[in-house]
């Protein structure tokens, strides 16, 4: 099926390089908040999250959630939000048919409430945990709560065990489990991969003679991948589950040395988006992993 894919970002933070690979540099370096914008010949524009809004300064206004802005400093353009990188494609906020989000970490949902007619497409366990946080609880595991649409159940569409999927592609199914036919066309198939967040969905799909694999923040560098390298100790922190985030990692660097072909896109890597993303509006001399 053929399917246009653009990579975009809608700002980035900026925290110490070594905190995220280990042997990283001290220097605090740039991680762009990447989405994707998929046009879909059947189900129109399509999210796959949307980096940080607005909206994710008026949630961290105030303690205890300024903390984590605090912690990873955010610069957001007046334009450089995921509604406003559309409409230079000409896409419209209420062009947005769904938003596929890979996990619910404020990075990754703080535009969802600018796309007022999207569907939400979601692991389903993920958002079960997920709505149970709240307060310092939910800060801790990197949720803000007031990101959340009120309308989000209503307008939700829960990946679960009736979307399991198989035969797309060998490489992937060899080291990875659970798959998901999102569409039932094939056309996008979402691939648990989990440990950073309880169930965080990665997604596969194709454009043209590219095969790609959004692995969102199994890691953060592309460096993790091809050398199987971890992030620092600390990272634990906020990690929900570090052997299985470890085992997840390993996975992907097989998948690299079984298949380099498939291009594996980690969120926040410098080199993905200095390759893919062509259309920035901010100095890219800082981003990690150059």
């Amino acid at each position: 099926m053929n399917l246009k894919i653009n990579f975009l970002d809608a700002g980035y933070c900026t925290h110490p390089e070594c905190m995220t690979i280990r042997g990283g540099r001290l220097k605090s370096k740039i991680y762009p908040a990447m989405f994707m914008h998929i046009e879909h010949p059947k189900h129109g524009h399509i999210l796959y999250d949307t980096g940080y809004s607005r909206d994710f300064e008026k949630e961290t206004a105030s303690f205890p959630n300024k903390l984590y802005a605090m912690l990873t400093p955010v610069i957001l353009k007046d334009d450089g939000c995921a509604k406003g990188r559309l409409k230079k494609l000409g896409v419209n906020p209420e062009d947005i048919s769904y938003i596929i989000i890979s996990h619910f970490h404020a990075d990754h949902i703080s535009g969802l409430k600018d796309f007022k007619n999207a569907k939400f497409i979601y692991l389903k366990k993920e958002f079960v945990r997920v709505s149970k946080l709240k307060g310092l609880k939910a800060l801790v595991n990197g949720v803000l709560p007031g990101l959340i649409p009120k309308d989000f159940e209503q307008r939700a569409i829960a990946i679960d065990e009736n979307y399991k999927y198989k035969n797309y592609n060998s490489d992937i199914e060899a080291f990875f489990e659970y798959s998901y036919d999102i569409f039932g066309d094939g056309s996008i198939v979402a691939v648990d991969l989990p440990g950073h967040s309880e169930a965080q969905m990665g997604l596969y799909l194709r454009q043209e003679d590219k095969e790609y694999f959004l692995v969102a923040d199994s890691c953060w560098l592309s460096e993790s991948i091809r050398k199987n390298i971890g992030p620092n100790f600390m990272a634990k922190l906020i990690t929900f589950n570090n052997k299985e985030y470890v085992r997840t990692l390993d996975k992907l660097h097989h998948l690299y040395i079984k298949n380099p072909n498939i291009k594996q896109v980690p969120s926040h890597c410098g080199e993905v988006f200095r390759e893919l993303v062509k259309d920035c509006n901010w100095d890219t001399k800082d981003l990690n992993g150059i």
